[in-house]
């Protein structure tokens, strides 16, 4: 990956989240349309919106894969759509990887006490 300002670093996609049924009927509580993005570490959930603790445990996996730049042939590149872990639910969640971008640094985001920075999320006025 590229260097920014002289230190190592990666960058990561923003994602939208988004349920989609597409006419199948969900047995879980999914509700077309609801969304949620992920910004760095961050899931970020607009007021009122709702995810289901089993379909989120079932998309965490995934969500920082698809943050990352990938090969176009990859699976991880061309497949969007996530079924919900209960078999007989209807529910699915496409991934989308915005058009953000945010750079991290190992610094900022490392445990290691040696190589450790200030932590992303207090650099340059982040929340």
């Amino acid at each position: 990956m590229g260097t920014r300002e002289g230190d190592r670093g990666f960058w990561l996609y923003d994602l939208k989240v988004e349920t989609v049924l597409d006419g199948r009927t969900p047995v879980c509580r999914h509700i077309e349309g609801d969304s949620f993005r992920v910004e760095g570490e961050t899931l970020v959930f607009e007021p009122g919106t709702r995810v289901s603790m089993y379909a989120l445990a079932g998309l965490l996996p995934l969500l920082p894969v698809k943050q990352r730049d990938t090969d176009p042939e990859d699976w991880v590149s061309t497949d969007a759509e996530v079924a919900c872990p209960d078999p007989h639910c209807g529910g699915r969640f496409r991934i989308t990887r915005l058009k953000e971008r945010r750079w991290f640094t190992h610094a900022a985001t490392t445990g290691l006490p040696g190589e450790r920075g200030t932590p992303y999320w207090q650099e340059g006025g982040r929340e």
